[in-house]
């Protein structure tokens, strides 16, 4: 049967493919269904390991790569599950110290969605400490003001580019800055969120662009943006969480040496998956929301939330911090290859993000000339 001999050889194209070290998206988005190959792959090696024909020098090939191609996916996915060690130790019961948590939903809302009152529900259900929305605009923005008096602390930025971004807090919030780190149209809010303890934690909340068809050419901008985050973060020696929709997936290249550059940890690794996208189509999932923290937080709770409508389901995470939690995570090792690399990674994004600028700026005076005429 040859179609099993074309399945198999999809698989391990789909597998190989990706090590391309490439930016551009029909490259990069082999990244993300990562599960799916995996599951088709087994399928193919059982098919053909049943299928009753004579073996020939081309099947045994096809057979070899095939086993490689999935030890090769084995190896990306399975740290995201329970039988791998956990990266972020779990708060006992007898450790638990309220003042000492923060907790928090991350729900990339999708701007035409008017299903507002299920996000709205969940909210008020779990009160968390914050609420990070994203893809919201004006009208997201005028329906969460039904929160606003249990959040004094709001960081708005309404946009109609599927890039709007609303941060509620009911914790202190101070020094925060709204940026546009490579671009005019995708913001980022970075700020200080302090802890009913008192302790101060620095929050970064992300949106870059993916890489596709209808967004952007490449992955350029997406991995410099998180780079030149986790670039800062080293540096710091403070208490520290990255969140939002990353549009990249936890196992992809740049996430792994987002992780090794910042210092900061994954609650999922050794735990499960928390597949976000696509909220409508459970074959078709993979994890693009994230929660990354600093060495000093350890995990309560993690769970995704039901639909509220979105393409995506909302996350929700209660971390503690605490010095015997930093005693015993260590972040992970850093190279001189690794630092290398990002560096080459963030100067790449800075001259694209230069030459898009200069681009717009001559397509505007292009366009006034044309008027002027």
């Amino acid at each position: 049967m040859i179609w099993i001999e074309i399945l198999a050889v999809v698989v391990i194209w789909l597998s190989f493919w990706s090590l391309i070290p490439r930016d551009e998206w029909w490259f990069r988005g082999t990244d993300f269904p990562r599960l799916q190959i995996l599951a088709l792959g087994i399928i193919a090696l059982i098919l053909m390991l049943l299928w009753q024909t004579p073996w020939d020098l081309t099947r045994e090939v096809i057979l070899v790569l095939l086993i490689a191609a999935l030890a090769y996916q084995l190896k990306m996915v399975l740290p995201y599950t329970v039988i791998w060690k956990k990266q972020v130790k779990q708060v006992r019961e007898d450790q638990m110290d309220p003042d000492k948590q923060i907790s928090l939903i991350v729900s990339n809302v999708l701007t035409p969605n008017d299903q507002y009152h299920l996000l709205i529900e969940q909210i008020e259900t779990l009160q968390p400490d914050l609420v990070l929305t994203l893809e919201s605009d004006q009208t997201w923005q005028n329906e969460l003001s039904v929160i606003e008096k249990d959040y004094p602390y709001r960081v708005p930025v309404p946009l109609d580019n599927l890039y709007g971004m609303h941060l509620y807090s009911k914790l202190k919030l101070s020094d925060t800055e709204v940026k546009f780190i490579l671009s005019n149209e995708i913001p980022s809010i970075h700020t200080t969120v302090t802890l009913r303890s008192g302790q101060p934690v620095q929050l970064y909340c992300l949106h870059p662009k993916p890489p596709s068809p209808t967004e952007a050419k490449d992955s350029t901008l997406r991995d410099a943006e998180l780079l030149i985050v986790g670039d800062q973060i080293k540096d710091l020696d403070e208490s520290c969480i990255v969140m939002g929709d990353l549009n990249d997936v936890a196992w992809s290249r740049t996430t792994r040496l987002f992780q090794r550059i910042s210092g900061l940890l994954d609650p999922r690794v050794g735990r499960h998956y928390v597949n976000t996208f696509h909220a409508d189509y459970s074959l078709l999932r993979w994890s693009l929301d994230h929660v990354f923290h600093s060495t000093d937080f350890a995990l309560v709770k993690m769970e995704r939330l039901p639909h509220v409508g979105s393409d995506h389901f909302p996350v929700y995470v209660i971390l503690q911090t605490g010095r015997v939690f930093e005693q015993v995570q260590e972040e992970l090792e850093q190279t001189e290859a690794d630092e290398q690399e990002a560096q080459a990674a963030i100067q790449d994004g800075i001259e694209k993000a230069e030459k898009e600028e200069k681009q717009v700026t001559d397509e505007i005076a292009q366009d006034y000339k044309q008027e002027m005429k």
